[in-house]
């Protein structure tokens, strides 16, 4: 297994290892041996955190929380196994993503209805039941103490209702989910990296995606850690070209809003016509195969979320910031 990516201020990432490397990461915070562990990625993700934190010298009875910055499976799929795992600590989650965690019977039932039984437990297992007296409901501005580090929640919707980006001021940095897109580091450019919204079902929407992304430029933070794929800065440039983004998808989107039967296909075909012209702005060093293998699942959900978007009471086309 890969040794934990670490960084400053306590704050150290570890490959979840869910479907590819370098796709999707679950961070520490630690402050003087008790942890926090954001997003927890599948059941398969365990013995790998397992193992940092005796890489890191850390036990699981050290881990006071596990936070979670929204409830679908590949953030919060390992949960309820990794609460088993650690004993003293406890789960603090959106209101709306709490009772998904008790009993997750629901949220499972609605992912093998999209992908599919077999390929849903491959993914990632079969979630277990977090117990109610172990989770914390959390809304926006709940803080909870980590050894005397404070750490803040923000609800920051747009990509879902029950988004939260946890604010580390020690750290001047935030937990940002996917609220904030996704950076991989294979189309980073001499350490540049680049940034793609996501657009994913069911719950896109535009307006709240922009405000949220300038409720974490507000706090002008020193680095954000985003679920895919960890450390980014230079956040102010990256901010500027999600704005962008989030309004180019929606472009996409809109123009194909009376394509009939063919409209999910002609907006994926869209997207992939806009990543190209990203790639040639953003000069990515990968061939056109190569960073569209990269990027293939998250450009094909972005796709079917823009279609369901599209029949939501009422969108906007552009969305206020």
């Amino acid at each position: 297994m890969p040794e934990p990516l670490r960084y400053d201020h306590g704050i150290y990432a570890v490959d979840s290892g869910y479907i590819r490397p370098r796709l999707n990461a679950i961070h520490f915070i630690v402050e003087r041996g008790r942890v926090v562990v954001v997003d927890t990625a599948n059941n398969a993700a365990l013995p790998r955190v397992l193992d940092a934190l005796r890489i890191l010298g850390l036990s699981p009875t050290g881990v006071d929380y596990v936070f979670l910055t929204h409830v679908h499976l590949d953030h919060a799929g390992g949960a309820g196994a990794m609460m088993q795992a650690f004993p003293e600590a406890r789960l603090v989650v959106h209101p709306r993503g709490a009772r998904h965690m008790a009993d997750p019977t629901q949220l499972f039932a609605a992912v093998q209805a999209v992908y599919g039984a077999d390929e849903a437990h491959r993914l990632y297992g079969e979630p277990l039941p977090v117990p109610a007296d172990r989770i914390l409901a959390a809304g926006d501005g709940y803080s909870f103490d980590l050894a005397g580090r404070t750490l803040v929640c923000l609800e920051t919707p747009g990509h879902a209702r029950h988004h939260l980006c946890l604010h580390d001021p020690r750290g001047d940095c935030l937990f940002t989910g996917d609220i904030f897109g996704l950076s991989f580091r294979e189309l980073d450019v001499d350490g540049r990296p680049s940034v793609i919204p996501t657009t994913t079902p069911t719950q896109f929407e535009p307006a709240a995606m922009h405000a949220s992304v300038e409720r974490i430029l507000a706090r002008r933070p020193e680095a954000l850690y985003l679920t895919h794929f960890s450390q980014v800065i230079d956040i102010a440039r990256l901010g500027d070209d999600l704005h962008r983004l989030i309004d180019a998808h929606v472009a996409v989107a809109e123009r194909e809003r009376d394509a009939g039967p063919a409209r999910g296909a002609r907006i994926l075909d869209g997207l992939w016509a806009l990543m190209a012209a990203e790639a040639a702005r953003q000069g990515w060093r990968l061939d056109a195969e190569q960073w569209r293998e990269v990027l293939r699942m998250d450009v094909e959900l972005n796709a079917q979320g823009l279609d369901y978007w599209l029949d939501q009471p009422s969108p906007s086309a552009r969305a206020d910031r």
